[in-house]
């Protein structure tokens, strides 16, 4: 059974103090990888979809500087506070930050805002039938020449890529999901179904984990 939005909000904040301790010897080279693949450039304007604890608002900031824009959105309040710290020292960057508490399947957002939209290790949190309507939501928010980020656990090509991990991983995803609640996902045909095509893609391993970055344009757009 997915676990409910509150419920998921509830768990962030309370590991937000704690969250990069866990999740950033893993997800750190990925995270840093798919910034650059999505090569943000001065004065564009960015959504981050499930900002965590803010480790690429900074980053973004300063890419695309003060005549830019950097938006973020994420479930947790907590979180939410912790990433507008990492503005404490920049308040010339802090200004064109704008971080929202809400729902990644109803962006707060009128659309085509953003030349870009980036999200890292996001798209696992959410039930497989989910996922269409949370990328539905960022092509509605994205130009028509924009671009999607992503960094996402993927599943492998083929069986003889199966790791013992990853199947620890899924059956402890469909037992527990409320102590391991991301799963691997299967991202090409999910954008396609969306309305996207995958621009470039390059699949690393964390822990003998897949793990896909994917830029990725609207159809029939080009950029």
């Amino acid at each position: 059974m997915p676990i409910s939005p509150a419920n998921h909000a509830a768990f962030y904040n309370r590991i937000a103090g704690a969250y990069d301790l866990i999740a950033d010897p893993g997800e750190a080279a990925a995270r840093r990888d798919g910034e650059a693949a999505l090569a943000l450039q001065p004065g564009e304007s960015v959504l981050e979809v499930g900002f965590g604890t803010g480790n690429s608002l900074l980053t973004f900031a300063q890419q695309v500087g003060t005549s830019g824009r950097v938006c973020g959105i994420d479930i947790s309040e907590s979180m939410r506070k912790i990433a507008s710290t990492r503005f404490e020292h920049a308040p010339e960057l802090a200004r064109i930050v704008d971080l929202q508490i809400g729902d990644a399947r109803l962006l707060p957002y009128p659309d085509q805002q953003f030349n870009a939209v980036f999200a890292s290790f996001t798209l696992e949190l959410f039930d497989d039938r989910e996922i269409p309507a949370v990328l539905s939501e960022m092509r509605r928010v994205l130009r028509r020449d924009g671009r999607l980020g992503l960094v996402v656990m993927a599943t492998p090509e083929n069986a003889q890529h199966d790791s013992l991990l990853e199947h620890v991983y899924v059956w402890m995803h469909q037992h527990f999901p409320h102590i391991v609640d991301c799963h691997p996902v299967n991202i090409e045909p999910l954008l396609d179904e969306t309305g996207f095509e995958v621009a470039s893609r390059k699949r690393i391993e964390i822990w003998t984990l897949p793990v896909d970055i994917v830029i990725a344009k609207p159809v029939g757009e080009s950029g």
